[in-house]
């Protein structure tokens, strides 16, 4: 072998290791993820589930599609979310903005912190649908999972503030566009200098399967992670890898549900697809946690997206698992190394 060959194998070998290298501390992630049978809900868990099924319900089937093409069903969907948050004491704060001659509305509600209330923990979900779906999955499971999580978070207060927000126009045709009701709300914060320590996105996250191959990834992803879409994922951008970490982390102590978590460049297909990603556009550190979507959900934004297909007893092992990492993230003291 010349030693022009022998370098330039050097090389793409050298290459091929740092690559690798790189990629891991993207992929590695705390802790193991559950690996036991599907446990059954307790008394009190099946009272949960039950929820979660009345709101995924109403929302997907009494209200059905709700986006700008159906602007009545769109707010009667915001009120079903204000009157359901306000049925456990809080406030809600209405959050109107105007985009292409529309009229549209986030809803913020605070759990204000006690030592640290400057520093903020927000938890959002989008209450639309796409059009000509009624969204079952996607999004009114998250929007579900965001509903219970505000009854759970109730009291004690915490040492970090907590916001809820259910954002308005994640689907198209405003996805990625000013009109995004989540880059609007990230904007807004950002002018105010609001220090969002942690950004949690829930974003469709009922539906399961075991069969072998019915989970499907980006490449390279599909090199790494398992083809049973069993388990619910945690995504964000590399700068978010310590939170994405420390949420896993988290969860994994804390649900009997199988989880998987990557911290990757924002550029792979689906990695940014929904309301996380207009965070990072103001550096905020921000995840989505999904059952990814249109990698595995085979109703994605068809008219077929009904309850039927979700299987609300993992939703309560993901509610279950959410409580404890939002109360991990806001309670001090913290470090930025997870």
């Amino acid at each position: 072998m010349s030693r022009f060959r022998a370098a330039w194998l050097f090389l793409v070998v050298l290459a091929a290791g740092l690559l690798l290298v790189c990629w891991s501390t993207m992929i590695s992630m705390p802790g193991h993820s559950y690996d036991g049978p599907v446990l059954p809900l307790e008394a009190d868990e099946a009272v949960v589930r039950d929820r979660l099924q009345d709101h995924v319900r109403a929302l997907a089937e009494e209200i059905g599609e709700r986006n700008a093409a159906r602007p009545e069903a769109l707010e009667e969907a915001a009120r079903y979310v204000e009157a359901q948050i306000e049925s456990h004491g809080y406030e809600v704060r209405s959050l109107p903005f105007e985009y292409q001659g529309g009229r549209f509305r986030n809803l913020e509600t605070t759990i204000r912190g006690t030592t640290r209330p400057e520093e903020i923990v927000l938890v959002g979900a989008h209450y639309d649908s796409a059009p000509g779906s009624p969204g079952a999955n996607d999004n009114a499971s998250g929007v579900a999972v965001l509903l219970e999580l505000a009854r759970s978070l109730a009291s004690p207060a915490l040492d970090r503030t907590v916001r809820f927000v259910a954002f308005t126009n994640e689907e198209p045709p405003f996805f990625e566009t000013p009109g995004m009701g989540s880059r609007v709300y990230a904007h807004a914060a950002a002018e105010r200098g609001d220090r969002i320590t942690a950004m949690i996105s829930l974003e469709t996250v009922g539906y399961y399967s075991e069969e072998p191959g019915s989970q499907s990834y980006p490449f390279p992803l599909s090199l790494f992670y398992p083809s049973r879409g069993e388990f619910i994922g945690f995504v964000g951008n590399v700068r978010s890898r310590d939170l994405v970490r420390r949420s896993l982390r988290v969860f994994r102590d804390t649900a009997p549900l199988p989880s998987e978590g990557a911290a990757v460049p924002g550029a792979i297909p689906g990695v940014g697809w929904s309301d996380h990603s207009s965070f990072w556009r103001h550096g905020y550190p921000a995840i989505m946690i999904t059952d990814t979507a249109l990698f595995r959900y085979p109703h994605y934004h068809l008219s077929s997206d009904r309850p039927e297909h979700l299987d609300f007893g993992r939703m309560v092992r993901v509610l279950q698992g959410m409580e404890a990492v939002v109360r991990e993230l806001a309670t001090a003291p913290s470090s930025t190394n997870f």
